[in-house]
């Protein structure tokens, strides 16, 4: 059997498989982009697929933190755009 591979979400901090969270990149010049594939370049950070656990991250800054960088709000709503098309 195959090992499936665990990753934390940034808003509730639970464990959860690598295959229902969303991966969110950022890329080596700079840009916060959302990687539907898993499979782009760059520092990456996981987020269950709720609303919820996004506004908590946004709430703490945990996004900017793990980035260690500033995040403009035009990213943070293009994230919500992509929570509300999932549920």
């Amino acid at each position: 059997m195959k090992k499936i591979p665990q990753r934390t979400c940034m808003g509730c901090n639970a464990k959860k498989d690598k295959v229902e969270l969303i991966r969110v990149v950022k890329s080596s010049d700079g840009q916060i982009n959302l990687d539907k594939t898993g499979k782009m370049p760059g520092r990456g950070a996981y987020i269950c697929k709720s609303l919820e656990c996004l506004e908590k991250a946004i709430k703490t800054k945990r996004i900017e933190r793990v980035f260690e960088m500033k995040i403009e709000e035009e990213i943070y709503e293009k994230l919500r755009g992509v929570m509300i098309d999932k549920s």
